[in-house]
């Protein structure tokens, strides 16, 4: 599998799609442009950030922001508040549980089901 060629098939921001999966974890692809995605946590999950293309502004509550670039990972722990967003269009690659709801509890116009996110 090329991983950037699977955006071929990523049509709007902020809507994940599911590429492949490992054991209890989805591989997902996103396209991120803006600043629509809601503060939200994972109750009971991690969930990691690895940047293809781009640069991706990490926020989490109560700690510094920081930009992601081209190749770096972070992981958002269990419970950890955050906030994504980018200026200009960033490729990014999660690894989730598939327990793991888009935006969490956090209901939004862009909060994408399991099913929506199908490839």
């Amino acid at each position: 599998m090329n991983l950037k060629d699977k955006f071929s098939n990523v049509n709007q921001y902020f809507s994940p799609k599911i590429i492949d999966e490992v054991n209890d974890q989805y591989i997902k692809v996103a396209k991120i442009k803006g600043q629509e995605i809601p503060w939200h946590n994972h109750e009971n999950e991690d969930e990691l950030f690895y940047i293809v293309e781009g640069e991706l502004l990490m926020e989490i509550e109560n700690e510094p922001s920081f930009t992601m670039k081209k190749g770096e990972l972070f992981v958002v722990k269990k419970g950890v508040n955050h906030w994504v967003s980018s200026v200009d269009e960033c490729l990014i690659m999660l690894i989730e549980s598939k327990t793991t709801e888009h935006t969490g509890k956090v209901k939004s116009p862009i909060t994408k089901s399991i099913e929506e996110q199908s490839y």
